[in-house]
């Protein structure tokens, strides 16, 4: 479809020919190519949907490709699963994380492979071996704790430590610093550029352009599941790769804000939970058209002021006014009634049903309202209101049966978007509402959140993404270890000012 310029001298290691493959209604892949050489690091980029993922499944032996060649190491390979894949030495560090989560962390190292001595298990060697690896790699985590009591960051460096474990040749990392700090990224970089040392050729999937400059030798564009190039990195400039991805140019990251800020919608005063430390004495207001943003470092309990506003997580203290009115929530069906709706930070363990399909996971919250007087759904209307999530959110896909699981990471976000608002809020909350998804993508998602607000919503926004908060909200409200650090007007504040608040009780 388009060029591949003159590629580095080091060793081919992976080369994927003519790639082709067809979900019904829909072909995912059209004769894609990728190639990935040794003591290299590989950006694979496109937006949601553009067959990124797909691609790899085919390599991984996740799916089962249509047509074309895997050639790794010289000789043409068809891994029948991932089990073949991984001991023949290609690695897999996935979005959604596949953790045991009730398990140890060194049993979910070692899963399908424990060490052996006689007929039982060699606790001591499979602890020995987990503590060498994280010791290498600097990853502070005790082998024996359960993976359940773990942070989010902590578990995708588990997973990375495992892909780390099979001494693999070819490591894919799709999205591997989606929930990670700053610090933690920069760690992760360090583990990568230790593999690259080693020889291993990493392809890395990531929407986050800066990291793909400041990592990567190489990258491979794909839009709508056909290739578009290859070539290196030096020399190209963000808005190359970005017009590539979308076919077309993207002049700006965010959309203009034309929201209008009414009256008081929310008040939430000394909002505490002591059950587990979580946040202590917040308060703040919320207005008619605002997009209020929520910024802190990891562990600063961002997500828990919005789970105690929807009722998922216990109050011990404190009071919630709405339209001038004391509420309380105290559970999420209460909440939804009172016109709040919440899309989690993990979209698969928290905000779908994988296995079941568009239409379920788009009427799931609002299913009350099709009943009729003797308890009947009614169909037509379900039918007509899942359309709407399809055509308004712009989702792609074959129809309303296809599973939701099979959809890309922003086409998921976007069905949970619309379920919410079939729901009609008045207060809309985002927890990391763009995690995983492509700059096209994002901006739809910036500009139905700028819709809403104009609609007189009131919008809490949670993101990781200080350009995110800097360019779509209003206020900033700004946590730290617990405690309101302080609340800043967006159009005044500064990188600088949100990350020394965000310091202020550690």
């Amino acid at each position: 479809m388009s060029e591949e310029l003159t590629p580095p001298t080091d060793e081919l290691l992976l080369e994927m020919i003519n790639i082709s493959k067809s979900f019904p209604g829909v072909k995912a892949l059209d004769n894609v190519n990728l190639k990935v050489r040794s003591h290299s690091v590989h950006a694979l980029v496109g937006e949601n949907g553009a067959g990124k993922s797909t691609l790899l499944k085919c390599l991984f032996g996740i799916y089962k490709k249509d047509s074309g060649k895997i050639i790794f190491q010289g000789k043409e390979v068809n891994f029948s699963n991932s089990k073949e894949a991984l001991e023949q030495g290609v690695s897999m560090v996935h979005q959604e994380l596949n953790l045991v989560l009730q398990r140890t962390v060194m049993d979910n190292m070692w899963l399908g492979r424990y060490p052996v001595k006689g007929l039982f298990v060699d606790h001591k060697k499979m602890y020995q071996d987990t503590k060498a690896i994280f010791d290498e790699l600097d990853i502070n985590i005790d082998p024996l704790v359960k993976v359940a009591t773990l942070s989010v960051s902590q578990m995708q460096m588990i997973e990375i430590a495992r892909a780390f474990s099979y001494n693999a040749k070819i490591v894919i990392m799709d999205e591997p610093t989606s929930s990670l700090t700053e610090k933690e990224v920069s760690h992760l970089f360090s583990i990568i550029r230790k593999l690259k040392d080693r020889g291993c050729g990493i392809v890395y999937i990531s929407h986050k352009m800066e990291e793909i400059f400041q990592l990567c030798d190489e990258i491979t564009v794909l839009r709508d599941g056909q290739w578009v190039t290859t070539r290196p990195l030096e020399g190209l400039a963000m808005n190359d790769i970005i017009s590539m991805m979308v076919g077309r140019s993207l002049t700006q990251r965010f959309p203009e804000k034309t929201n209008d800020i009414g009256d008081v919608i929310l008040e939430v005063k000394n909002l505490t939970s002591k059950k587990q430390p979580s946040v202590q004495d917040v308060s703040f207001s919320l207005r008619k058209g605002e997009i209020l943003g929520i910024a802190g470092l990891v562990g600063a309990k961002r997500t828990d002021i919005v789970e105690i506003l929807f009722g998922i997580r216990e109050r011990s203290a404190g009071k919630i006014i709405l339209n001038g009115k004391e509420i309380k929530n105290n559970n999420a069906n209460e909440a939804i009634s009172h016109g709040f709706a919440l899309v989690t930070e993990e979209r698969r363990s928290t905000g779908i049903y994988a296995h079941l399909d568009i239409g379920f996971n788009s009427l799931i919250s609002n299913m009350k309202t099709y009943k009729n007087s003797v308890g009947l759904l009614n169909n037509n209307r379900m039918k007509s209101d899942t359309q709407w999530v399809i055509d308004s959110m712009r989702v792609k896909t074959p129809g309303h049966k296809t599973a939701i699981g099979s959809l890309s990471g922003g086409n998921q976000q976007k069905v949970i978007i619309g379920r919410w608002l079939l729901t009609r809020p008045e207060i809309l909350l985002l927890d990391e509402p763009t995690r995983g998804i492509d700059v096209g993508a994002k901006f739809e998602i910036y500009q139905l959140i700028i819709e809403l607000a104009k609609k007189e919503k009131g919008i809490i926004i949670i993101s990781s993404e200080m350009p995110e908060l800097l360019g779509i909200t209003d206020r900033i409200l700004v946590m730290s270890n617990g405690h309101l650090a302080g609340i800043v007007n967006t159009k005044e504040t500064s990188q600088s000012e949100i990350l020394q608040l965000a310091s202020k009780y550690l």
